[in-house]
């Protein structure tokens, strides 16, 4: 019998992504969303008689008839913009919806995938960051919903694993950019992209000296399929070490899309990390698994994928 996989955030942009891979290796996938930021659009195009989709909050009781061999649980919102407005339910999804997923593996016997994120570090303190780092996080600051709620989540799918056996694995993913992000995503490639093809002044926050490190989506999704298929209980760092400055990310893009927009410096938002770069030894060491796709290669994929949405002729 074909593997049979559960993935909640499934209209998301990373959720999306897996549905197709997952596909793609012999599965039937169950798609579960409830459209607070997914979109219908990113599972059009799946036509598989193998695929399912269920619109259901995760932080409700999930049933799911037949077995389950893996749960992967990618239900959040994932960007500023997002969690800033949906402050109550970001909380809930990494709480109440990872009690509920983890249930469901317990009860399945199923493989369970935590999506966690580089955000658990905060605003390190330690740089690159490796998973023995705890993190440097602002609990009751205005981004303190979504990194406490991914740290909540980590602790609970660990104290499932200790307590109940459960078969887990947690990726702290770092910056993925690719096909399938929102325009209106809030995070700096889309927002640069969209402003640079439209030649809107290209909004950097602070000085644009803060760091970031940008996996393509195709590269982390390899990595999590590894992820979930290897013998790792702990979490592992995803992304791609290659760092760079907001600024230059910004004088790329502009470049690459041929834009006459100029750069423009807004305050820096409360509690933005100044670093952000992976240490991805554990991957490579237990997964085989690095980033292969350049950012040129990746920015030029992206740049199309919003030059269509956005009803652009080509350049």
């Amino acid at each position: 019998m074909m593997p049979r996989a559960l993935i909640t955030g499934a209209a998301g942009f990373i959720g999306s992504h897996l549905v197709d891979h997952l596909l793609a290796q012999g599965h039937e996938v169950i798609g579960m969303d409830n459209f607070i930021t997914g979109d219908r659009a990113n599972l059009e195009h799946v036509r598989d008689p193998r695929f399912q989709f269920v619109e259901h909050n995760v932080t409700e009781e999930i049933r799911i008839d037949g077995p389950l061999d893996f749960i992967l649980h990618f239900a959040s919102p994932a960007s500023p913009i997002d969690y800033l407005e949906l402050p109550i339910q970001t909380l809930k999804v990494g709480s109440l919806g990872t009690h509920k997923t983890l249930g469901l593996a317990k009860a399945k016997k199923a493989k369970f995938l935590l999506a966690s994120t580089s955000e658990v570090y905060g605003d390190p303190l330690v740089h690159p960051q490796k998973e023995d780092y705890w993190g440097n996080v602002n609990p009751i600051g205005p981004r303190g919903v979504y990194d406490e709620a991914k740290r909540f989540a980590e602790a609970m799918t660990v104290a499932y694993h200790r307590y109940h056996g459960v078969d887990i694995k947690i990726a702290r993913i770092f910056n993925t950019y690719g096909p399938r992000m929102r325009i209106k995503d809030g995070r700096a490639i889309p927002a640069f992209i969209s402003q640079a093809l439209q030649n809107q002044p290209i909004t950097v926050f602070g000085e644009g000296h803060q760091t970031r490190s940008f996996c393509y989506v195709s590269d982390l999704v390899d990595g999590l399929y590894l992820l979930l298929t290897s013998q790792q209980n702990m979490p592992v760092n995803l992304g791609n070490p290659a760092e760079m400055t907001i600024e230059e990310l910004a004088e790329t893009i502009r470049r690459k899309t041929g834009s006459t927009s100029p750069i423009v410096f807004e305050p820096l938002p409360v509690d933005d990390p100044k670093v952000r770069q992976p240490d991805i030894s554990l991957a490579r060491k237990l997964l085989g698994w690095s980033p292969r796709v350049s950012l040129d290669e990746g920015l030029t994929a992206t740049i199309a994928y919003f030059r269509k949405k956005l009803g652009l002729a080509e350049s």
